[in-house]
C-alpha cells in the first residue's frame, strides 16, 4: 500500500513524524511520503523512525498562487541542499501571513497568540484556528474557518504572490518531481484550462486519487494524465486526528488503498531529474 500525501506537526498535521510513521506501519502502508507545507524539516525524524519497516518518500507541498487562488504543488525526491534556501523564504512568507491574520483577528476583537513553533515548522491557519478554540472564541476549528479564516472571510489573508509556474520551475531546478495536488479543489479555474500552462512550466504529474475527488473526477484526471503523458499519484492528505475530537475528521491514513505500483514511475522520473 502507498500513501503519498501526509502532514506532520512540522506543518499543520497533529502527529509527529515518528507518530505518523508508526501509524502508517500499523495501517500496512509500505511507502509513506512526508509532504509538509513548505518545509522538509520532518524528514530526518521520519527516516529515523522508519528503520527498515517502511519506505519513506521525501517530499513537500509547495504553496503557490494561480489566478489569485491557492494552488499546491507536491514535490517528490527534491535535492535538499538545493531547495533549503528557497524554502526558508517560503517559510518566512507563511510566518508573515500568519502574523497578518492574527492582526486582522485582533482588529475584529479576537486577539490570539500563535503557539511556539519549533525551528523549521510552518505556521498556518489550522494553528490559528486551534488558538481560537483554546481562547473560547469558537467551538471548533471548523467554526473558526467558517466564520473568520476561510477564503474571503473577515480575517483571511492571501498567500504572498508566488506563481505556480515559478514553483514548478523551482522544484524542477531542485531535481524534484512536481505534481499538482488535489486539482479538483482548485478555485481559480477549470483544470482543463489551467493544466496546459502548468505542463508548459514543467509539471510532471497530477494527484489523481484524493479523498475530495469523485469517481467521475478521477476518471477525468486519468484521461488528462494520458493526454499529457503525466504521472499519476494519490494520497489521503492525512493530517492526523482532530485534536478536539481525537478522531480522523477529514480522511484516514491509507483510506485510498493505493497500489505500490504508482511509486516506481515517480522514482524513475526522479532519477531522470538527477542525471
Amino acid at each position: 500500500m502507498l500513501e503519498l500525501h501526509c502532514h506532520t506537526t512540522y506543518s499543520d498535521g497533529t502527529l509527529t513524524p515518528t507518530e505518523l510513521v508508526n501509524a502508517a506501519i500499523a495501517k500496512q502502508v509500505q511507502a509513506l511520503a512526508i509532504t509538509d507545507h513548505d518545509t522538509m524539516s520532518g524528514w530526518d525524524e521520519a527516516f529515523a523512525a522508519a528503520i527498515d519497516q517502511i519506505e519513506i518518500v521525501p517530499g513537500l507541498e509547495l504553496s503557490t498562487v494561480c489566478n489569485d487562488r491557492s494552488l499546491h504543488i507536491l514535490g517528490f525526491y527534491p535535492d535538499r541542499d538545493l531547495l533549503s534556501a528557497p524554502l526558508n523564504e517560503r517559510l518566512e512568507g507563511r510566518k508573515r501571513r500568519s502574523q497578518a491574520i492574527i492582526e486582522k483577528l485582533a482588529d475584529l476583537g479576537y486577539p490570539v497568540e500563535l503557539p511556539e513553533m519549533g525551528e523549521g515548522m510552518a505556521p498556518g491557519r489550522p494553528h490559528i484556528a486551534s488558538a481560537m478554540v483554546r481562547a473560547g472564541y469558537v467551538g471548533s476549528s471548523r467554526e473558526a474557518f467558517d466564520r473568520f479564516l476561510g477564503d474571503d472571510k473577515p480575517a483571511y489573508v492571501h498567500y504572498e504572490k508566488f506563481d505556480s509556474e515559478d514553483g514548478i520551475e523551482l522544484l524542477r531546478s531542485c531535481k524534484a518531481v512536481p505534481v499538482w495536488a488535489h486539482p479538483c479543489l482548485f478555485r481559480g479555474g477549470y483544470v482543463e484550462e489551467i493544466l496546459p500552462q502548468l505542463v508548459d512550466a514543467g509539471l510532471m504529474g497530477i494527484e489523481v486519487f484524493h479523498p475530495s475527488h469523485t469517481l467521475r473526477q478521477v476518471a477525468r484526471l486519468e484521461a488528462l494524465c494520458e493526454e499529457y503523458q503525466l504521472l499519476m499519484t494519490g494520497g489521503s492528505d492525512y493530517h492526523g486526528p482532530n485534536p478536539e475530537t481525537k478522531r480522523d475528521d477529514y480522511s484516514s491514513l491509507n483510506s485510498l488503498h493505493l497500489s505500490l505500483n504508482l511509486l516506481e514511475p515517480i522514482k524513475q522520473a526522479a532519477d531522470r531529474q538527477r542525471h
